[in-house]
């Protein structure tokens, strides 16, 4: 059953109210903090779901112009930020950190050399 977001216009207290499509707009909706039938639709966001491949096309589609985007590390880092916000995962530690120096200024061969194991498996345990 469908969540509809309201106002009060007697107290101006928010809340929701359910109703099945063939309901709405035809049962009458009242306040459940004062009763008041004064009341009116509260607009929310939508909100669309998208698939893994759909979101990084998308993401992929804000940058196809960015020729030399390798030479401005504060735009790779841009770039970086929205296509990891939209892999819709958690990201290691290391991403935000090589994503916080190029926001910085750095090159990436700069953090390449600062940080020479990035991304490589830890084999200091004899595990890969």
């Amino acid at each position: 059953m469908p969540t509809y977001d309201f106002i009060c216009n007697k107290c101006n207290q928010r809340f929701d109210a359910f109703h099945t499509f063939s309901e709405y707009g035809k049962k009458a909706v009242h306040c459940t903090h004062c009763q008041s039938d004064n009341v009116r639709r509260r607009m929310t966001k939508v909100r669309i779901a998208k698939s893994d491949s759909s979101r990084m096309e998308s993401a992929a589609d804000d940058f196809s112009g960015m020729d030399g985007i390798e030479d401005d590390p504060r735009a790779l880092a841009k770039m970086m930020r929205k296509m990891g916000g939209e892999m819709g995962e958690e990201l290691p530690s290391e991403f935000n950190d090589v994503v916080d120096r190029l926001e910085a200024g750095q090159s990436p061969e700069e953090i390449e050399s600062a940080i020479p194991d990035l991304g490589l498996p830890d084999t200091s345990s004899g595990e890969e």
